[in-house]
């Protein structure tokens, strides 16, 4: 699907540890947060740990967007501790297809060229930042190395390319990269 080694894909991250008896808060940034405890053993970004969640249940407190894990091999707080900002990982290879041509995981758009409808290159897709509304793509133009940040709509990116490199991008209101915004 895209080119180059392989991408290792961010799918959470473990929190402090929740009781005495070796669980932990986890954040979990699949789509549905239970789904992380179904790819078995994840890699850390610890040289040579890597994870097991033996089980998996949401926090009580539905204010919060955390889950509570059991890990394999860790039966005690002091053991859970040490985990606290742990990163969870799997390879992309790893990843279901998405459901539909319009899913797409954001590794697989960062690295993709921006284009104009006409062809003209705006830059590379450098990020898919998320601020709390909806997601952005970063495109950073490699002659100048600005950056800029367009929603990524069907209006704003109508087509993705991802086995030919590129997706092509209409920027809101006409406005061209580089141009200031009127006072």
């Amino acid at each position: 699907m895209t080119g180059g080694g392989s991408k290792k894909i961010l799918l959470g991250r473990i929190g402090a540890a929740h009781g005495i008896r070796g669980e932990v808060r986890l954040q979990s940034f699949t789509q549905n947060p239970v789904d992380i405890a179904t790819y078995g053993p994840l890699e850390t970004d610890k040289p040579g740990v890597s994870i097991t969640i033996s089980t998996l249940r949401p926090q009580k407190d539905p204010q919060k967007e955390m889950m509570v894990a059991r890990l394999a091999g860790i039966g005690d707080r002091t053991a859970a501790e040490k985990l606290n900002g742990i990163a969870l990982y799997i390879e992309r290879e790893r990843l279901p297809m998405p459901d539909t041509e319009d899913d797409f995981y954001h590794t697989d758009l960062i690295g993709l060229e921006a284009r104009l409808p006409d062809g003209t290159v705006l830059g590379t897709v450098s990020a898919v930042p998320n601020f709390g509304a909806d997601d952005l793509l970063e495109v950073k133009d490699e002659r100048t190395g600005d950056t800029f940040l367009y929603p990524f709509t069907r209006a704003v990116v109508p087509q993705v390319h991802l086995s030919d490199g590129y997706l092509t991008l209409v920027p809101p209101l006409d406005a061209e990269p580089g141009e200031e915004e009127p006072d």
